[in-house]
């Protein structure tokens, strides 16, 4: 995808999303502009995996999508997700993409305002299609690595708890770049359960019937980022995040969570369509 087609994809969504807001009125406007893309919301969701070993029962995920960082802009809401990170305590962290818009200088900053977060079994990241296109892999590795980040992109580790394994992975950008699942999978064994990072969940189609998942978590939609109450209207759709925009989905035995995102392309606005950190907590039964 060349980058005046990402432009001109860009332009359309952020275009009708404007006119989403238009028929809606100025004080939702002012409000979608001003307030709510700093109103960080946290959504608890329990998913039971058939494969997830019991003694791990109550295993806790923290999700953060599409942060889009904005240096100067945005030191308010990642200082409000530090702080939901630090009272949720979850187990690991999941960073499943879009770390930057279109500045590669600004992952540097956001890899800054990062530091510090843990988690007891691991933060791993994952690329969206705005980092391949705007940044360099060698450096992305570089930048997260020194903050004791592991960066997954077509690769895959296992997470040793209890006497039991996890298998976490992260592919490529399906837009930015090249997913490699048999790369990604490199060191999965029989049995063992698989969280999958991939930005764009519509690759959840392909996946879950040539693969062994269990969970992937996507985001790249930022759940429509300027959605209409009521009719729960999307004007802004997006290439690979057109079948699932947001919230959990299940086809056999595998599941996929596409959450909200935390930034913003275009305007930085949001309507009814709030910031989230996403707190997943894995169950056998």
């Amino acid at each position: 995808m060349s980058s005046n087609s990402a432009k001109f994809s860009l332009q359309k969504m952020t275009r009708r999303s404007v006119i989403g807001l238009a028929g809606i009125g100025v004080p939702s406007a002012i409000w979608a502009s001003g307030i709510e893309p700093n109103l960080l919301s946290i959504t608890r969701k329990n998913l039971v995996l058939p494969r997830w070993p019991k003694s791990l029962d109550g295993f806790r995920i923290a999700q953060i999508t599409d942060v889009h960082y904005r240096p100067g802009t945005d030191e308010e809401l990642i200082a409000k997700l530090r702080k939901a990170l630090e009272a949720e305590e979850p187990d690991c962290i999941a960073i499943t993409g879009d770390f930057v818009i279109n500045d590669p200088s600004s992952l540097a900053e956001f890899a800054r305002a990062l530091r510090g977060i843990s988690a007891a079994h691991g933060i791993f990241a994952s690329p969206g299609n705005h980092d391949r296109w705007h940044c360099t892999v060698s450096n992305i590795k570089k930048e997260f690595e020194s903050i004791g980040i592991s960066y997954l992109q077509n690769k895959g580790t296992n997470i040793n708890i209890k006497g039991e394994r996890i298998f976490i992975n992260g592919l490529d950008s399906v837009w930015g770049g090249r997913p490699v699942p048999n790369r990604a999978w490199n060191g999965h064994q029989t049995n063992t359960p698989v969280i999958s990072m991939v930005h764009e969940p519509d690759f959840f189609d392909e996946l879950h019937t040539t693969k062994p998942l269990d969970l992937q978590l996507s985001g790249h939609t930022h759940g429509g980022q300027c959605r209409l109450p009521l009719i729960n209207y999307t004007p802004a759709k997006v290439k690979f995040g057109r079948n699932y925009i947001y919230g959990h989905f299940k086809n056999g035995r595998s599941q996929l969570f596409v959450g909200r995102g935390i930034g913003t392309v275009g305007l930085r606005v949001r309507f009814a369509c709030r910031p989230e950190l996403v707190i997943l907590t894995l169950r056998s039964t």
